[in-house]
């Protein structure tokens, strides 16, 4: 299922047929919209991309909230004609399955291609010695935006930055690859613990005024 609490929760669901699927992609998805809702898949500039393509996805539902209290800037931001812009990426198959890829704003723009962090992380969190990771995008002169790792190794485990990047080699795209790692105690989260990026990606952006989104 997907969905948000601005959407009136959960918008999107696998329906019973796509279970016994032979494609073996099906169960990756997260479904199709509920009757009366809509969806639209969105690039930076607000236009409708193509079947397979990656974009924001946008909700509109009977179930939409009608703003947030007393919050209109934020209201006006995620709320636009009607459509909730979620924040989410993702994509539409041919047969109108919805695939949910990341956060919108935490993909990474390395050389004009869009990387999106938590394809990364999940190769990541294969590693023995890996207990949490988060992978961000760091300023690069040359490409715009480099990938980084940051790295949180089990208890009493080692692994070296070459380690790290090694394990990724082979199972994704080169140009996916991360480009540094870096070892922390710890990673940053809210009190529900959801991982706070933008507090990650500050301390690397101080200074700069970003060319990419």
């Amino acid at each position: 299922m997907y969905g948000m609490t601005e959407t009136g929760n959960c918008a999107v669901s696998l329906p019973a047929e796509a279970h016994t699927s032979t494609n073996k992609d099906r169960l990756k998805a997260a479904g199709k919209p509920f009757p009366g809702v809509s969806i639209a898949i969105l690039d930076r500039e607000g236009k409708e991309v193509s079947y397979s393509q990656v974009g924001e996805i946008c909700i509109k539902s009977p179930a939409n909230m009608i703003g947030y209290w007393k919050l209109p800037e934020a209201t006006a931001k995620t709320l636009v004609d009607g459509w909730i812009h979620t924040g989410d990426a993702g994509y539409f198959d041919e047969e109108g399955y919805i695939y949910i890829c990341d956060r919108f704003k935490d993909m990474i723009v390395y050389g004009g291609e869009n990387v999106y962090p938590v394809e990364i992380e999940n190769i990541l969190y294969e590693h023995p010695a890996v207990s949490e990771v988060a992978v961000i995008g760091v300023p690069d002169e040359d490409f715009g935006e480099a990938i980084k790792a940051i790295v949180v190794l089990k208890a009493g485990m080692k692994a070296t930055a070459l380690d790290i990047i090694n394990f990724v080699r082979g199972k994704i795209a080169d140009f996916k690859l991360p480009r540094s790692v870096e070892f922390t105690e710890s990673l940053p989260r809210t009190p529900s613990g959801k991982l706070q990026k933008g507090k990650i990606r500050e301390k690397y952006w101080q200074g700069y005024q970003r060319r990419v989104n």
